[in-house]
């Protein structure tokens, strides 16, 4: 097994190290890259893999742009010094986003999520309103924009989840929102040629924050793990992030969707069992599983970009060395098993 990190630092490393393919796609564009919504979880990795990548294929003039609040002034400083350009903006608030930077390609990340349940308007102004104003600012720019596998309805796991061709039945106000933030980029892909490509991804794995964080931590604080979703898929991020970044070359005004999310169907129970093994606690199971849960199948993401690197048994691996060694974690836990759609 390769070695997990040890560090932040060193998770952050690997999660900005771009492959030989992601230099190659980055190789055959062009222009400048704006990141909206750069300062959430997985938005200053990302941000600074581009800038690596641009540097390994030749592109060393063209600019990442990472644009958020950015209310922590030492992500600001990271980022700085790693090259990238911060643009201090609050998307949701501005009314028009005519001083935003011009950018050939736009990898749009905003969205919200928790709280979706108690304040849905919210919810549609984040993940519907905004897309289109983003949309009318970037018309002629390549637009890779992050949603989520909930826009599809809960499979059992002999189908190996929805397939992009599955007609989206999104369930709750979060949902049928990130639904609404696909048909806005859709209609600016139909209306004005915009090339977009759209990536639903479900779950991306950190080691700070994510489903195998989730359960890893219950299992090691004795907690009782839930299996009433007893099904779930995961996917390294910094296999997400090259993906995410390599879409933007696969943008297209036909509209180009992928499910991001790793080749494997996990099993939650026996993921529990095993990091009891790893971290030498006894599991208790809770509740009786659900014969349907939120799955993707990963086919056409496998078959256009390869396989993740690092595979689903290797990061629970390192998922439990992360927590028995105490590194940091975000403290968020990510409501992977909720079932009505409330967040």
């Amino acid at each position: 097994m390769t070695p997990g990190p040890t560090s932040e630092e060193e998770l952050e490393t690997r999660l900005a190290t771009p492959s030989p393919a992601l230099i190659a796609d980055l190789a055959e564009g062009r222009g400048n890259i704006a990141i909206l919504g750069a300062g959430g979880k997985m938005g200053p990795t990302l941000a600074v893999l581009a800038r690596k990548a641009l540097d390994a294929a030749g592109r060393e003039s063209d600019t990442v742009y990472a644009v958020s609040r950015f209310e922590d002034a030492d992500l600001r400083n990271r980022l700085t010094e790693s090259r990238v350009e911060v643009v201090p903006f609050d998307l949701v608030a501005a009314d028009e986003l005519t001083s935003l930077p011009d950018a050939d390609n736009v990898v749009f990340m905003v969205g919200a999520k928790f709280g979706a349940a108690s304040s849905p308007s919210w919810a549609w102004a984040v993940n519907a309103a905004l897309p289109d104003r983003v949309a009318r600012r970037y018309p002629h720019s390549a637009i890779s924009a992050i949603s989520t596998g909930n826009v599809y309805p809960f499979v059992t796991p002999a189908t190996g989840g929805c397939t992009e061709d599955f007609v989206p039945s999104p369930l709750g106000e979060y949902a049928q929102s990130c639904l609404g933030r696909e048909r806005i980029f859709e209609f600016a892909a139909q209306e004005r040629d915009t090339p977009v490509s759209l990536v639903r991804l479900n779950y991306a794995i950190d080691l700070r924050y994510g489903v195998l964080a989730d359960i890893g931590t219950a299992v090691f604080a004795d907690e009782p793990v839930s299996v009433s979703t007893a099904s779930v898929n995961v996917v390294w991020q910094g296999y997400a992030n090259e993906v995410v970044l390599r879409s933007l070359t696969r943008a297209t005004p036909d509209v180009f969707t992928v499910n991001l999310t790793g080749p494997e169907t996990l099993s939650v129970e026996a993921v529990a069992r095993r990091f009891g093994h790893l971290l030498g606690r006894n599991v208790e199971i809770a509740n009786e599983p659900q014969p349907t849960a939120l799955l993707s199948d990963s086919r056409r993401c496998m078959a256009t970009f390869g396989y993740p690197e690092i595979s689903a048994d290797t990061l629970i691996e390192w998922q439990a060395s992360w927590i028995r060694e105490g590194l940091p974690l975000t403290a968020k836990p990510t409501k992977w098993a909720v079932r009505d759609g409330k967040f």
